[in-house]
């Protein structure tokens, strides 16, 4: 890999952009260079097995560095968190914050020496049977008036480490187009302080749902919070541990149905009924949700304070958007100054992976 990066760097434009690139590789292409691209790397590493790592930003942890919003923290304790080799600095707190993420995410890629090739958007990649191979291509763009350069990496491996956070959920309201406010994705989201004194309506009840209403409100602004679904809202901790780390350690001796039990009975006893502020919890308790479902509970970091003060306002799904505001399910409406999109991502890997089923046809 090193190789290829400093011919590359030897190269003029003229040669790069007239030369169609094709490449072997010499182990495995890991697309993505967030933390699970990062750590498999390192560890292919240190057993002697070289790789590629591709990435489609020009950083490690792109959606770390770009995506988030600035008093984001883990919500798991930082032992749960570390990546194979190389734990968190003990200086650190219990729970990083952004910034001290990416640094140690920076640090590690140094400590391994791993070197991403950035600017590399996958465009396909697809299984060759006839020779056994992968055929990875890209395409790089240094610039937006640059020629986009494609390249093509052949391989034996493909690891796809692209996370599940790789685009933003933007959804189909109706009206949306008629709102004079502003309208961004959480995505696009920092702070809270350009929003002093006007109302926001933040759509999602997630963990990024429940923060950017929590930093809005800490800014003096008047956050409105969509519910459009029952959740399980858990403290992050439980008598001063981590409720993840209770969680773990209990199910190394219990069912996971009394284990999600135990959970909700405490959440009960330190929350209250959370449904009596228009958050309804789910049948199914929050690990086994988690697990068949993919939802992750909400790790509880102060806006329930705020909710039941009346700081944040829990109101229902959003049916259509007006020029000023919104209309909800319940008939009620509400004037907004802005909208927050807290609605999620999703993988890109439908888009650029392609894999062919074999139907066996039986007679």
């Amino acid at each position: 890999m090193d190789r290829f990066s400093e011919q590359i760097g030897k190269e003029s434009n003229d040669d790069y952009l007239n030369k169609k690139k094709c490449m072997w590789v010499n182990g495995p292409v890991i697309v993505g260079a967030g933390p699970s691209g990062l750590a498999t790397a390192a560890c292919l590493r240190e057993q002697g097995v070289p790789s590629i790592i591709l990435e489609k930003a020009n950083c490690i942890a792109s959606l770390w560095q770009r995506r988030t919003y600035n008093r984001l923290k883990l919500h798991l304790p930082k032992q749960f968190c570390e990546l194979p080799r190389m734990p968190f600095p003990e200086e650190f707190p219990t729970y990083p914050s952004k910034k001290q993420f990416i640094e140690y995410l920076q640090s590690y890629a140094a400590e391994f020496g791993l070197k991403p090739m950035f600017n590399q958007c996958v465009q396909s990649a697809k299984y060759d049977e006839t020779c056994g191979l992968w055929r990875v291509i890209t395409k790089t763009c240094v610039d937006r008036f640059a020629v986009p350069r494609e390249f093509e990496y052949i391989c034996r491996w493909l690891i796809v480490a692209t996370g599940e956070n790789a685009e933003p959920v933007i959804p189909d309201i109706v009206g949306m187009e008629k709102f004079e406010g502003q309208i961004i994705h959480a995505c696009k989201y920092k702070n809270g302080a350009g929003y002093e004194g006007k109302k926001v309506l933040v759509v999602g009840c997630g963990n990024s749902g429940m923060e950017v209403s929590l930093d809005l409100s800490n800014h003096n602004a008047n956050p409105s919070m969509v519910v459009r679904s029952q959740v399980h809202v858990l403290p992050r901790e439980m008598f001063g541990k981590s409720t993840f780390g209770i969680a773990m350690a209990l199910m190394r001796w219990i069912p996971l149905w009394l284990v999600d039990r135990l959970l909700l009975c405490i959440a009960w006893l330190m929350l209250g009924d959370t449904g009596r502020y228009g958050l309804e919890r789910p049948k199914t308790g929050p690990i086994e949700l988690k697990n068949v479902a993919g939802k992750t509970p909400v790790l509880d970091v102060g806006a329930l304070k705020k909710i039941r003060s009346g700081h944040i306002k829990v109101v229902p799904a959003v049916k259509c958007f007006t020029a000023h505001g919104a209309q909800f399910g319940d008939g009620s409406e509400g004037q907004f100054d802005a909208v927050v999109l807290s609605t999620g991502y999703k993988s890109n890997v439908p888009c650029w992976l392609e894999i062919i089923l074999k139907l066996e046809l039986k007679f």
